[in-house]
């Protein structure tokens, strides 16, 4: 399928990333509400003691339903810090962390109002990394019922949804021996193990 439509997600597993770097025309939903639970405001990294969940905080909204483009990020925890440290301990191992660290730490140090704009601007990276090359455009209304032309994937690639990476060919992870492998990890759980290679993981994923 050439165009697909995808939710914002923050460092995205790699179900999301395959789709991309498989689409012609990527599309990100500008205009849902949000849902907890998702991919929106956490990733899955594998650490040490086992796969760990990453969770950005956010504000509560004093309305039931609010605009995902809309979300503040929470300044009451200091989630930067605590999730930079514990992607460090993760892949400080891995072949490639070095190389890619001084790219993403960055994020970690800005302060960030929206959570959107936040998981927009390092996905841009996560693509300058990957080398993929794709205009990402976003939505302008929110239509529950697309094209039938475009694959919807706004709600398929879920934390509790079965994903397709489940028997995909594994590549190599520092904890491999210890978990085996462990597969639809955040994007940068591939990049930090397999560096320029990782594009080829996504492109040929079954």
């Amino acid at each position: 399928m050439s165009e697909i439509v995808l939710s914002t997600a923050y460092l995205a597993p790699l179900e999301y990333y395959s789709e991309i770097a498989r689409a012609e025309t990527v599309f990100i939903e500008n205009c849902e509400y949000y849902q907890k639970q998702t991919y929106r405001n956490r990733c899955q990294i594998a650490s040490a003691n086992g796969s760990i969940s990453l969770s950005i905080p956010v504000e509560k909204s004093e309305t039931i339903k609010i605009l995902t483009r809309d979300v503040r990020i929470s300044q009451h925890m200091n989630w930067q810090v605590n999730h930079w440290r514990s992607i460090e301990s993760a892949y400080n191992s891995t072949p490639f962390f070095e190389y890619y660290k001084d790219d993403l730490f960055p994020f970690y140090e800005k302060k960030w109002t929206f959570l959107f704009d936040f998981n927009r601007e390092i996905q841009l990276k996560i693509f300058e990394l990957l080398n993929i090359e794709i205009e990402i455009q976003l939505t302008t209304a929110y239509n529950k019922c697309l094209n039938e032309k475009i694959l919807d994937l706004r709600e398929s690639i879920h934390p509790k949804k079965e994903n397709k990476f489940v028997n995909c060919a594994p590549y190599y992870q520092v904890f491999e021996q210890r978990f085996g492998f462990q597969p639809n990890l955040s994007i940068i759980d591939l990049l930090f193990n397999m560096g320029n290679e990782s594009v080829f993981s996504l492109i040929h994923a079954i």
